[in-house]
Parts: C-alpha cells; structure tokens; sequence
C-alpha cells in the first residue's frame, strides 16, 4: 500500500473519524484507524466496536492495500505539520513511513485483518431528510440523556419513526426534551430506535446546519447515516423506552410567557447562590409577574423579579435550575411559554412559536 496526499485533504476525514477512537482500548487494534487504499481514493474506518465512523478522500498516486495505524499519533502529526504540505505514505513491514518535504515519520502497524468492522447491515427502512433539521432535532433533546444510569435505556436518544413524523426524544428521569419534524416519503409502521449516548457526540460534531440531505438506514440492530463521504455506523440499545408522552402533564392551562434571554439571564444569576447539591429555585407566579429565589445553607439569598405576561393566581413551585436553563438554551424563540398546572406538577417549556418541541420539568420540594 502506498498513496500521495495534501495535508488538507486527509487531515479532514481524519478528523472526522479520529473521535470515535476510545483512549483505552479493551483491544489493541482499536487504537488504530483502519487504512485502505482501493481504486485511487482512501479510506479510514475508526471504531469502539459500539460505533464505527468511516470516511474517504481522493488520493494523488495511490497503490491498493490496507493496514490500520496508531489513530491518535498519526492524527497529531498531520495537525501538526504546515499547511500545503505533500504527504507520501507506505507500508515497509510492520511500519508505516511517511515522508512530509525533508521529514519522515515511521509509525508501528497492526494487521488489517485484526481490525473489528461491522457487516453489512440489513436494512429495514430508509429516511432522508435536511443535515440541518436533523442536527437541531437532537440539539434541542441530546441534552436530556441519562449519563451512566443504570436504566441503561435512558443513557441515549431516541428515534421515533410514526408514518410520516420523526421524534427525537431522551431523558434521565428527572426531565424529558422532544422535538419533532415532518418526513417527506413515510416509513412502513412505527419504530423506535435507542442511539448510544456517544453515537449522539459523533453525530453532533459530525453534523452542520446546511441543507444538504442526510441518509439514515435502519436495521433490527444497527442505525447507519450517509452523509457525502462519511458512514457512521452505531449499534442501538436494546431496551425498551419509557412511555415519554404520559410524562406530558395535562391540563396545563397557567401560561407563563416570558422573554428567554431575561428568564435565563436572571436564573443564571440566582444559580450562584443556590445550593450546590440540589440547585434548587423556586418560581413564584402572580398576575404579570415571575419572582425567582434561591437560597443555600450559609443563609444566602438570590432575589429576582421580571415581568412577565400572566394571568394565574399566587402559585409557588421549585426546579432545578440547571434543567430550566438546558431546555432554555436548546431554544430559539424570544419569547417561551411556561405552563403549570398546579404546585406539584411538571412544567412544561416551550418556544410561543415553536408548537413542535417540548421540554418537561419535574417539580422540585425545596
């Protein structure tokens, strides 16, 4: 195997695949990236054997073969060579040697043949849809997953396919984001798919907000998305999601409206002097006003009032402060609506103009 590169057009997909890399590895191999050379372009697969990325790039002179190359040493010799600069790359042995104008880096190998990759998958439905839609569905809900939570179901995003509708929902069991998009072509049925908490990271860093299309597949056990040269491959999460909508609390009918950036701006204020352990806030609603207090064990206190568009009656509720200000900042619209239903409900947080993502808070007894 052998290729010539400019230092751009491979540092690109290496840095599209390299994150996917795990700094330990149960195998030895899986702190390497899978090179191959097929037909005068490259290719670069790396894995954790949960989520695998692969991407390619044409090649100047390139002779077929394949091996697989310590990710993160390589990645960081082509960050840090200059830009402009050829890259000629071979095998020689059990080394792979690059030469980059008068320098020359040699770098140990692993047989190809060691490296996990994943078959071919099965695919049961196929969607497509925006780049950018896409990435704001699991910004405005990726927040929500579980981290290390032993309900392991909870420790991704869920894909909600119905007919012509796309869900993107998660939670940890204190809170719960979903946002939703309409599908042009419908899939057969329902389904529903858990993505692993680290496909969603490779996803997001993967994704921009252009309007190029996005290819999702999907199998019994595996979700692949095509995006121009990039394949990314990820094993779902057996288990079956909670009942998200029965968390939706009904008869929501007190409305706060408010303006996002001042409901944000004073509840990362009173956040200072909450209690660190529970971040703590108690809302205060009375007509055409929203007071927000917080307060820790050294007797400190955080007092803050905004207007606020409202009609309900003296009512008094707690939250952590750190989901009011998540769903917040997931949120584009100026204004948002908070709707309870009474002091020991769940709000639920929305965009006043934005109908298609929601965010519920459970209460907190402060």
């Amino acid at each position: 195997m052998r290729f010539s590169i400019q230092r751009e057009s491979l540092l690109k997909p290496m840095q599209q695949v390299v994150g996917v890399v795990e700094r330990r590895q149960t195998l030895p191999v899986l702190a390497n990236l899978l090179v191959q050379v097929k037909e005068g372009r490259l290719f670069l697969t790396g894995t954790d054997l949960e989520v695998e990325m692969r991407s390619s790039a044409a090649v100047d002179l390139g002779e077929d073969g394949e091996t697989t190359v310590p990710a993160r040493k390589w990645f960081d010799l082509v960050r840090a060579l200059p830009d402009g600069v050829k890259l000629d790359v071979q095998i020689k042995g059990d080394r792979v040697v690059m030469h980059a104008g008068r320098s020359r880096y040699t770098l140990a190998s692993l047989p190809a043949d060691e490296f996990p990759t994943t078959d071919e998958i099965e695919v049961t439905d196929k969607v497509s849809l925006p780049e950018g839609t896409l990435r704001r569905l699991m910004e405005r809900t990726a927040f929500a997953m579980a981290n290390q939570d032993v309900r392991y179901y909870l420790n991704g995003l869920l894909l909600d396919l119905r007919a012509a509708e796309l869900r993107c929902v998660a939670t940890d069991g204190h809170r719960m984001a979903m946002s939703e998009t309409a599908l042009d072509v419908a899939v057969k049925g329902s389904r529903q798919l858990i993505i692993p908490r680290k496909g969603v990271t490779e996803l997001l860093g993967l994704f921009e907000s252009g309007d190029g299309s996005v290819g999702i597949e999907f199998s019994a056990n595996h979700i692949r998305v095509r995006r121009g040269e990039v394949v990314f491959t990820s094993k779902l999460i057996d288990g079956k999601f909670p009942d998200y909508e029965a968390v939706i609390p009904l008869g929501a009918d007190k409305i706060i409206q408010v303006g996002r950036d001042t409901l944000r701006n004073a509840l990362q204020r009173a956040a200072i002097l909450s209690n660190e352990k529970y971040r703590g806030v108690r809302l205060e609603v009375s007509p055409n006003c929203l007071r927000i207090i917080a307060h820790n064990p050294e007797q400190e206190e955080a007092f803050e009032e905004i207007e606020a568009d409202t009609k309900v009656g003296d009512i008094a509720i707690g939250f952590n402060v750190g989901y009011l200000l998540d769903a917040l900042g997931s949120l584009d619209d100026e204004r948002v609506h908070l709707q309870l239903r009474d002091a020991q409900s769940s709000c639920l947080l929305r965009g006043a103009n934005d109908p298609k993502t929601q965010h519920v808070v459970m209460p907190l007894r402060l």
